[in-house]
């Protein structure tokens, strides 16, 4: 997923001297404080972090309070969707206007009405809500399809992403992976076949038998004698 990156990141964790006897659990307390947030700094929400600790030094900082700092390096995962990058999310709710999602399990993701392509069509199966593909009835979208779309914009505060179906790219996953699996078969089929040599078909009219060329070879064969006698 695009919207995933790694990073490195070089962090200082600024702790009370009441803290100094367990310097790492109160550095891991503070980066737990960072989780599902987005960071300007980092450019990204903090999913996953791992510090990697190279000194037991700590700089103590002047002031009334004596809080010491903590340096270390630690890799973080990130969550950043810019605008037109692909996202996946899970289908929670399906309405004529709009189309409802969780991505990776914490943000919300939306789609409105004017944000889904003309292919797709409203309808009620079976009491249920679902968008179904004109040019193919397997493409549906449902409560629980794993849904790739397009973002829009991401709404920092919230954590809320504002999606898009109009690229033809997007749609039901399973769909979208079936179809690839498909085309990539057809590609491998269509390979083969280009790869064999043509068969070369003579015309009839032109092809004598193997028989008749041996009367043919015998009787010259014969006249050269002939000639040979005379001569």
């Amino acid at each position: 997923m695009e919207a995933l990156k790694e990073c490195r990141a070089n962090l200082v964790v600024y702790l009370h001297p009441q803290k100094a006897k367990n310097v790492m659990d109160a550095v891991y307390r503070e980066l737990s404080s960072l989780l599902f947030k987005f960071n300007e700094a980092l450019d990204g929400v903090v999913l996953t972090y791992e510090p990697k600790f190279s000194s037991n030094l700590a700089k103590i900082l002047p002031g009334i309070h004596p809080y010491f700092g903590v340096r270390f390096e630690a890799k973080l995962l990130l969550f950043y969707p810019k605008p037109e990058m692909p996202l996946e999310g899970e289908v929670v709710k399906v309405g004529q206007q709009s189309i409802h999602m969780i991505v990776l399990g914490f943000a919300s993701a939306f789609i409105a009405d004017e944000d889904i392509r003309e292919d797709f069509q409203y309808k009620i199966k079976h009491g249920k809500e679902v968008y179904i593909s004109r040019s193919d009835k397997k493409h549906r979208i449902e409560v629980g399809t794993t849904l790739r779309f397009s973002v829009k914009s991401f709404d920092e505060e919230m954590l809320h992403v504002c999606g898009s179906l109009i690229p033809t790219n997007t749609g039901s996953v399973q769909w979208l992976e079936r179809k690839a699996e498909e085309s990539q078969a057809d590609s491998v089929t269509e390979k083969s076949i280009s790869n064999k040599r043509p068969v070369e078909v003579l015309e009839t009219d032109n092809l004598v038998p193997y028989s008749e060329k041996l009367k043919s070879e015998n009787h010259i064969k014969k006249s050269r004698r002939s000639k040979n006698r005379d001569s």
